[in-house]
């Protein structure tokens, strides 16, 4: 991989889904099909970019040392593990759920420290702190929606789309942490030293939705 390539970083999964045509409007479209190869870095229809396929919680970390020069990622792990080492400059609006506390329904509170599971610890504890309850966090990768009924913890937190998981496990949602959508993220030294690409880059991908937005 020549390092005058410009590599962006995008998300596995359903990001990627989204992410793939608002891209394709800005003119950045993969020259082969991504979901039936096993490749992870694909060359582009824009001349010197590529698009490197990984996992979500590994972009930030991609970005930030450089291996890739931007990257496309969900604004929740961008709370829960920190944005100090890049630059956020834009909001695709795209994969947006909330992030949320709940609990079973018609659970009356919880007197005292509060367990809480979820794989957001970081978040959740700053939130709590905020709100001047104490908690004990119960870290869960998956499943957060078994944890109360199982008597693991009292509530959870994460991320919620529909709502329909939380209600088929006799769960309901509480309070609002924050909104998320994807995020694109751009390392500090590639803004400085590929300015001349990723700054037209950023414009039409901002121009791609805006134009998605009014559609």
């Amino acid at each position: 991989m020549s390092k005058q390539n410009t590599v962006i970083a995008l998300t596995k999964g359903r990001i990627l889904d989204e992410v793939l045509p608002l891209f394709e409007r800005a003119g950045i479209a993969p020259l082969e099909d991504i979901n039936s190869s096993r490749k992870l870095i694909f060359d582009t229809t824009m001349p010197n970019v590529q698009i490197m396929v990984i996992r979500g919680s590994d972009v930030p970390t991609y970005v930030e040392f450089g291996s890739a020069d931007l990257g496309v990622v969900g604004k929740d792990l961008l709370m829960e593990y920190g944005s100090e080492g890049f630059y956020e400059p834009l909001d695709l609006r795209l994969a947006r759920c909330r992030l949320m506390t709940a609990a079973p329904v018609g659970a009356s509170p919880v007197a005292g420290r509060i367990k809480v599971a979820t794989k957001f610890a970081n978040i959740t504890r700053r939130y709590f702190a905020e709100q001047g309850v104490q908690i004990e966090v119960i870290k869960l990768n998956g499943a957060l929606e078994l944890a109360p009924s199982m008597g693991l913890a009292d509530i959870i937190v994460d991320i919620v789309d529909s709502g329909n998981t939380l209600r088929a496990n006799g769960l309901e949602p509480l309070q609002l942490i924050a909104q998320i959508s994807s995020r694109v993220i751009v390392n500090k030294a590639a803004m400085k030293m590929k300015h001349a690409v990723i700054g037209p880059l950023l414009q039409q991908l901002a121009e791609a939705v805006e134009a998605s937005n009014r559609a």
